[in-house]
């Protein structure tokens, strides 16, 4: 499409390291609620917690980018693309955020099936997020 330029330029790198944080943290969320599971000790679930909130501050930093970056890609042929990775992200917040408050709870109950299959969704969500940014097809305007 004539005039659509990849606005990102320099900055899509830091997209890219911005969500590799909520990846491992996601991820290793889920191996910390699985020691907590096996093992009761407070700590584990200590470390998912914070592990958790991490993933969240930077999930929100790049659900922050991706909703500038559906704005600025409006009326390009990404567009749809775009929506699909900025749904993904809040979905993995939303999730993220509601895993967080279970994980605060005392005892127990602050991880148990639900907040392992919570971390579990929100690592696969993080994965896929990367999968979709890192798959891009990148729309170059070719000057003549």
């Amino acid at each position: 499409m004539a005039g659509y330029r990849n606005w990102c330029g320099i900055l899509h790198p830091l997209h890219a390291i911005l969500l590799a944080f909520p990846i491992a943290l996601f991820s290793f969320a889920v191996a910390t609620d699985i020691a907590y599971l096996n093992t009761a000790q407070i700590q584990w679930s200590n470390f998912s917690a914070w592990s958790i909130t991490l993933a969240l501050f930077f999930n929100g930093l790049v659900v922050a980018w991706a909703i500038v970056e559906a704005v600025m890609a409006r009326r390009s042929p990404g567009l749809t693309r775009s929506l699909i990775y900025l749904a993904v992200l809040v979905v993995m917040f939303i999730v993220g955020l509601i895993n967080i408050f279970r994980h605060s709870q005392d005892g127990w109950a602050s991880v148990g099936a639900p907040g392992l299959i919570m971390s579990i969704i929100c690592a696969l969500l993080a994965l896929i997020a990367g999968w979709m940014l890192h798959s891009r097809s990148t729309v170059r305007e070719v000057v003549q």
